[in-house]
């Protein structure tokens, strides 16, 4: 039997890449996503058929929808064995001041609320499945550890998915699932684009910064998902050689 993975945010960019290369691998593969249209592209350009790989439409700021992510997977595939929670969202960069509830709620909604409902829909399964257990891969980004300026919302969660993959990591150790974090700087995505034209930097400066191939990214993911049970990689940095992140910003 091929092991079973879920990604949310499947559509596009990281969460397109590493579904498209658990596919590769022989995974079978439940992708989520708020686009139906995007979901069903990666699935054609990986050319799986329905056997391997089932779209599935999830607002992860919604219990409900989740908590049907992963009935549906259970009920195709039998079993999960590795969740990459990657679905996540930024807010305008603009001065702390200027953000509005609104803004905030909804980065904090997606990128922690989402990446805690779904953690917990996948330990209920994996503690119930025979065999126990499987592996939990969040997407931390490097602002979970060094923020860019005017990022309050983005830095805000990414800093405390560090917190939730640590206390997931504890959590499941008696039931055999594993929990780790991967930060990822300037990986090319539709989100990256900008990067190449110019980002803010600390020194108030505007600059263009180099970029990595996402494949890099999914790559790395992949390693991390093909350990045993009894080995985690608890965090894990994967970044563009020459990005402005190691040194005095």
């Amino acid at each position: 039997m091929s092991p079973v993975a879920i990604v949310t945010g499947a559509g596009s960019g990281i969460g397109r890449a590493v579904s498209l290369a658990f596919l590769r691998e022989g995974y079978s593969v439940a992708l989520a996503g708020r686009r139906a249209q995007t979901l069903r592209a990666t699935i054609a350009e990986a050319g799986a058929d329905g056997d391997r790989a089932i779209a599935i439409t999830t607002d992860v700021r919604e219990p409900a929808s989740i908590r049907e992510l992963f009935d549906w997977t259970v009920e195709r595939f039998g079993r999960l064995d590795v969740l990459f929670n990657n679905a996540g969202i930024g807010a305008p960069p603009r001065p702390l001041e200027e953000l509005t509830f609104e803004q905030w709620q909804a980065v904090v909604e997606t990128n922690l609320t989402g990446t805690f409902l779904c953690t917990q829909e996948a330990f209920r399964v994996m503690k119930a499945q025979d065999p126990q257990g499987g592996r939990i891969i969040n997407n931390g980004s490097i602002s979970a550890t060094t923020p860019r300026p005017n990022s309050a919302p983005y830095t805000s969660t990414k800093h405390a998915i560090t917190g939730l993959t640590k206390s997931t990591a504890l959590d499941g150790r008696q039931y055999d699932i594993a929990c780790g974090q991967i930060d990822i700087g300037n990986a090319t995505s539709p989100m990256t684009a900008k990067m190449e034209r110019g980002m803010p930097q600390a020194s108030g400066d505007v600059r263009p910064e180099p970029t990595m191939d996402v494949e890099n990214v999914a790559k790395a993911v992949l390693y991390m998902a093909s350990l045993p049970l009894d080995a985690n990689v608890l965090t894990l940095t994967v970044m563009a050689t020459k990005m402005p992140f190691v040194g005095r910003g």
